[in-house]
């Protein structure tokens, strides 16, 4: 699935197998007792080429967010935030594909996540900035989702 959204996004695919097997994808908050990984997305992560990417997970994944809010959100902000990184360089992905690596490593980290035994990853769109009225908002969502376990 990984290699198809790669392929998606334009990647090239001889990069790939080259690619650091220990490549370091942080999230921004973490809960130590479950392993509930959870990450603040900007509206830089709200883009055409998350939508591709979105697009292509399958039905059943584990996810621990509203896919279609999210597709809704890329839809809506992308005349605007495709631009953001374009002018900088991306391994895999050429010039200008910032964007196309940051919607794959979001890939990444969603579907990679629960494989590897971890609850879904928690993701909460903050479009506006505001990290603090995001939490306000999902607050109940995470702490039912962190309380669950894995």
């Amino acid at each position: 699935m990984l290699a198809a959204i790669f392929v998606r996004l334009k990647g090239d695919l001889t990069v790939l197998p080259a690619a650091r097997a220990n490549l370091v994808l942080a999230p921004l908050l973490c809960d130590p007792a479950t392993g509930t990984l959870i990450s603040l997305d900007g509206p830089e992560h709200f883009t055409s080429y998350r939508l591709a990417a979105l697009e292509l997970y399958p039905a059943e994944a584990p996810l621990g967010f509203d896919r279609d809010e999210h597709m809704a959100l890329c839809r809506e902000l992308a005349p605007r935030t495709d631009s953001i990184g374009r002018g900088l360089a991306a391994k895999g992905f050429g010039f200008g594909g910032v964007p196309r690596e940051r919607a794959y490593h979001d890939a990444l980290r969603d579907l990679a996540t629960p494989a590897m035994g971890h609850p879904p990853l928690i993701r909460l769109p903050v479009v506006d900035g505001d990290g603090a009225a995001a939490y306000r908002r999902h607050r109940a969502a995470i702490i039912g989702s962190v309380s669950a376990g894995p």
